[in-house]
């Protein structure tokens, strides 16, 4: 036995019923749309979500809410991870490159430096935004903050 003589049981299956093939097919004229309406009609299709003409379910729901175009998303990158880097690659200037090369930026994102975590290490660090508490992190641990 194989996969290319495997049949269906017999009665398994049948032939579905031609629909539009003459009135002795028991389908023809009409071919099981009944008269008239939308439905009975060549070329007929429906818009995605339409309900009959109710209300459909996309105009029901409320809208609020507004997205600002103009908004800078920043890629965001903590005092502690800086510091893991600065201890296990041996780096004393933290730049974009550096951090791109590390996989923990991309080139085209803007950086943001955040304050978790301490500062051991005097290391010079440049990107685009500080928060408070890193920039005073930084400087407490003897680096520089330089900004983009």
């Amino acid at each position: 036995m194989n996969l290319n003589s495997i049949r269906p049981a017999s009665g398994a299956t049948h032939n579905s019923k031609r629909l539009g093939r003459g009135q002795g097919s028991g389908k023809g004229g009409t071919s099981a749309k009944g008269h008239k309406g939308q439905k009975s009609r060549s070329g007929y299709s429906r818009k995605i979500g339409f309900e009959g003409g109710q209300m459909p379910l996309q105009r029901r729901l409320p809208k609020f809410g507004f997205t600002n175009i103009n908004r800078k998303e920043y890629r965001a990158i903590n005092i502690d991870t800086l510091q893991i880097l600065a201890d296990t690659k041996n780096i004393t200037e933290i730049t974009q490159e550096v951090l791109v090369q590390n996989g923990l930026a991309k080139k085209s994102e803007i950086l943001k430096i955040m304050g978790r975590g301490e500062l051991k290490t005097g290391v010079s660090i440049s990107a685009h935004k500080f928060t408070k508490s890193a920039e005073e992190a930084i400087a407490k641990a003897g680096g520089k903050a330089i900004t983009l």
